[in-house]
């Protein structure tokens, strides 16, 4: 399944959306904190790839989670690309210059309460990360191939806080991608028409 960079831009939001959303399955409707991530795709020559990161076992949120780099909105921050390219830099060192914006996907509403605007970009080699060790235990890539082929995404449920919620997930050789990131991967998969929304 090869998407170029031309139909990616064309599935995307030219702007952070005010109105499209997507909703986990348990988001709160309201009490929100804004975030967003980065949605790197690099453009390697032997296919593109996603650039995805483990946070650190001991952290108090999403701790050993698979997710995108990124993070809750800071006062100084701009706007959802300044957050987003703020917390990349700050996670995995990511310099801002070898990153172009392709578009945006929906706003995403997360069962843990962030309304996360994701920002889709193009990632161009070579670069150098220096990840942070307190929050990044492990950088990785998955080929975008895999990621948006829907026969790779396996629908899960589990029992929270007493209700049963769903979600979707995508194994990657010994990673678990799943929750709000899947979701975002979903979304995007959705847009390309890859399947129903």
């Amino acid at each position: 399944m090869n998407i170029d960079v031309a139909q990616l831009k064309a599935a995307l939001l030219p702007l952070p959306p005010l109105t499209q959303v997507v909703i986990e399955d348990g988001a709160p409707s309201a009490g929100l904190t804004p975030a967003a991530v980065l949605f790197p795709v690099i453009d390697r020559p032997e296919g593109r790839t996603v650039l995805l990161t483990q946070r650190t076992a001991h952290l108090n949120k999403h701790a050993g989670q698979i997710s995108f780099p990124g993070g809750r909105v800071e006062d100084e921050d701009t706007s959802p690309l300044a957050t987003a390219l703020r917390e990349t830099e700050e996670e995995i060192g990511l310099a801002r210059q070898h990153v172009e914006v392709l578009g945006y996907l929906p706003e995403y509403r997360t069962g843990t309460g962030f309304s996360v605007i994701p920002v889709v970009a193009l990632v161009t080699p070579p670069f150098t990360l220096s990840p942070d060790p307190f929050e990044v235990a492990e950088v990785f890539e998955v080929p975008l191939s895999f990621l948006l082929d829907p026969a790779n995404h396996q629908q899960h449920s589990v029992h929270v806080r007493g209700a049963l919620r769903h979600f979707f997930a995508m194994p990657w050789q010994d990673y678990f991608i799943w929750g709000a990131t899947a979701g975002m991967i979903r979304s995007l998969t959705a847009r390309l028409g890859l399947h129903a929304a």
